[in-house]
């Protein structure tokens, strides 16, 4: 009988044929396989009370999709230069994988040239002058590594924490500890993402409460101003029919509460009904960028051929930032096998890819800053692994390197104009202060004010959380 009553209401909202009632026959279709939602909230995304006081509110990450190299961008390793073109053995899983013992590769040198920027006296290659004017605002998480070899692996464990079984993503669980600042917006939205290496597994609820999963906003191909939130809106209905619409719905729920009394999962897919419909009022005004003036156009590069699609991610991150979105991820790739940044040869292509982002990165930095709201962003920029001091088969390009590479952060909770850890002379292996990818998670987590440990949820018998039994704060670079 409940299977019966379950198909009819998905029928029913099916053939309403509205977005809110798309949207929410997704999430009841979703939420039969999560065991429960979060407690002390009878709506799944309302604000919730973190573990302890959080250092920031909210994250924007920029995901540089395909590995941006850190011998080529932040990690200066002067010894590439000096010992340029000359044989030296290196232990790279990767080859080993293929090669079954160490053999010989050719030290590349970084085409482009390294200077010391700000008080800080931080090394920055000429790919990225305008986020070179911003590195006092910065750290930079120089001994990085992960799991995974490849960019389909590498990009799930960074998203999700595994690499081979379907977990909720980041920004998941960070909306599922902490809930939403605007009732009307989606707590985590993703802009562009691709739909290769994880698609959206990367932004995806997996055993959490469907409202825990990401909406996105855009293709990776397309422009993001361009785009609509799928599913939100009907333009064949007028808002006095969708309004009759919904309070039918709301009838309907409220006969159906009664026998669902203490239903959390039939609580959230209630919950969803309205937030949709207060997207249709709230989200097409968030969205548009056209209101911001012309001077916030040109520091974003918002009309210049090579930040223009860009610009236009990093100036909506801001805006859905400012409007109270909890985790918003501004994506930098496309749907190819070849992701952005992923030069296996042709090393020289990093250079289109740092024009296309080092101002619209620089920008978002600076607009947070002067707004007063950087203090209480985190912001991470980073890819899901480096590149290889050595050139691949001798070639002009540089492989995968998930043992050593760099990120950098900026805004609350962090240290700024501070560097922490390293990678050997060569920039191979991360050697000192090293941070794991399940590390740099838990760290996150607590700046927001959540403990990674505490952070669970139960499902097939056990509980679990984005750091599985791994996880160690990186304390050295917290204010």
């Amino acid at each position: 009988m409940e299977n019966l009553l379950t198909s009819n209401r998905r029928q029913l909202l099916q053939s309403l044929s509205c977005g809110f009632g798309y949207l929410a026959a997704t999430a009841l279709a979703n939420e039969a396989k999560a065991s429960e939602t979060p407690k002390a909230s009878l709506n799944p995304i309302g604000v919730r009370t973190p573990h302890f006081p959080a250092k920031v509110k909210r994250v924007i990450f920029v995901f540089m999709q395909g590995g941006p190299s850190h011998v080529d961008t932040f990690d200066y390793k002067p010894i590439l230069e000096k010992r340029d073109g000359e044989l030296e053995k290196f232990d790279d899983a990767r080859v080993l994988a293929k090669q079954k013992e160490i053999i010989k590769h050719r030290i590349f040198q970084s085409p482009w040239k390294f200077k010391q920027h700000g008080e800080c006296g931080q090394h920055v290659s000429e790919l990225f002058p305008k986020i070179a004017e911003r590195v006092d605002d910065l750290c930079f998480l120089k001994g990085m590594h992960t799991n995974g070899v490849a960019h389909g692996p590498a990009t799930l464990f960074l998203h999700t924490g595994s690499i081979n079984l379907v977990r909720p993503s980041l920004g998941s669980w960070v909306l599922y500890g902490l809930g939403s600042e605007n009732e009307n917006l989606p707590g985590f939205v993703t802009l562009q993402p691709s739909m290769g290496n994880g698609g959206p597994r990367n932004f995806n609820n997996a055993f959490l409460p469907a409202i825990y999963q990401g909406t996105a906003i855009g293709r990776a191909g397309g422009r993001s101003v361009d785009t609509q939130i799928k599913n939100l809106s009907n333009p064949k209905w007028n808002r006095q029919q969708q309004e009759l619409q919904l309070e039918t719905l709301r009838k309907l729920n409220a006969k159906q509460i009664i026998r669902h009394s203490n239903n959390k999962e039939f609580d959230a897919v209630i919950n969803s009904y309205d937030l949709a419909w207060r997207m249709q009022n709230s989200a097409p005004d968030i969205l548009d960028i056209s209101k911001e003036p012309e001077h916030i156009h040109q520091m974003y590069g918002i009309g210049q051929k090579a930040t223009d699609d860009f610009g236009r991610q990093c100036l909506m991150a801001r805006r859905l930032c400012e409007a109270g979105v909890r985790f918003v991820q501004v994506n930098y790739g496309d749907n190819s096998n070849n992701p952005r940044w992923d030069q296996h040869s042709n090393l020289e292509k990093h250079a289109e890819h740092a024009l296309n982002t080092d101002q619209p990165v620089a920008a978002l930095i600076q607009d947070l800053k002067q707004r007063g709201l950087l203090e209480e962003t985190l912001i991470w920029w980073g890819g899901e692994f480096g590149r290889t001091p050595y050139a691949q088969a001798n070639g002009t390009g540089r492989d995968h390197n998930p043992d050593g590479f760099t990120i950098f952060l900026a805004g609350g909770g962090v240290k700024s104009g501070f560097s922490h850890g390293q990678t050997d002379e060569f920039g191979h292996h991360a050697i000192q202060d090293k941070v794991h990818m399940h590390d740099w998670h838990a760290t996150l987590l607590h700046l927001m004010g959540l403990h990674h440990e505490q952070l669970t949820f139960p499902h097939d018998g056990r509980d679990f959380r984005l750091t599985d039994v791994h996880g160690e704060i990186v304390r050295e670079i917290l204010t």
